[in-house]
């Protein structure tokens, strides 16, 4: 993400630890049954945790799978109720969808109101009014690296390619858990644990927001 636009967004968390070999990995758009289950799969093969960030819709359709993803030890983000872009809804609209997948989230989550509270704006659209008055209450969370996993133009070695060749120190990296993606994800998510692995990186959840 160019510089000059994380500047713009200040106060929010783009990178963790650049001072250590960590890769915080996330996924976005779930849970959905066809393919966070494979997801959590393959994570639980390499005994890593990952963060999710969810949509609270499919939050609401598959309750059962979201607690599968927190009793597996993963961390849990809001992504609004219905996926909405910030910047074209209106603060009321978008402040209601992001507590109601909140409500949701705590009603479910095993550690209930003591979880941290992490939220992604989907798109990475947010208008700065939202932002000052969501950074009072979550971290917000943005990315360092977005793998494009749902391009559809882009096979599976293009999308491994964007991970080998910008990962570096506390990168905050996000694939989805949805159809769209799930071609790509699926294949690459192994050939990149491998990649950090080899690298030296430890991938963690998020679990302490320390802004660089």
């Amino acid at each position: 993400m160019p510089t000059i636009i994380q500047r713009l967004y200040g106060g929010v968390v783009w990178r963790l630890t650049p001072q250590e070999k960590n890769i915080f990995l996330t996924f976005d758009d779930g849970p959905i049954p066809q393919v966070t289950p494979q997801v959590l799969d393959i994570l639980d093969s390499y005994q890593i945790k990952a963060t999710f960030f969810m949509v609270g819709d499919n939050i609401r359709k598959y309750p059962d799978l979201m607690q599968e993803v927190a009793k597996r030890g993963h961390a849990i983000g809001n992504h609004t109720f219905n996926h909405l872009k910030g910047i074209k809804t209106s603060n009321k609209e978008y402040f209601d969808s992001i507590k109601k997948t909140d409500l949701l989230i705590d009603q479910l989550h095993p550690k209930g109101q003591n979880r941290l509270h992490l939220l992604r704006p989907p798109y990475g659209k947010i208008k700065f009014s939202q932002k000052r008055v969501l950074e009072k209450s979550y971290n917000i969370i943005l990315w360092d690296i977005i793998t494009h996993d749902y391009d559809k133009n882009l096979s599976p070695q293009q999308v491994l390619e964007i991970v080998k060749k910008y990962s570096r120190n506390g990168s905050i990296v996000v694939f989805h858990d949805s159809l769209k993606a799930q071609g790509n994800m699926l294949q690459v998510l192994p050939k990149a644990i491998d990649f950090w692995h080899s690298e030296g990186y430890q991938i963690k959840p998020i679990e302490h927001i320390a802004n660089c």
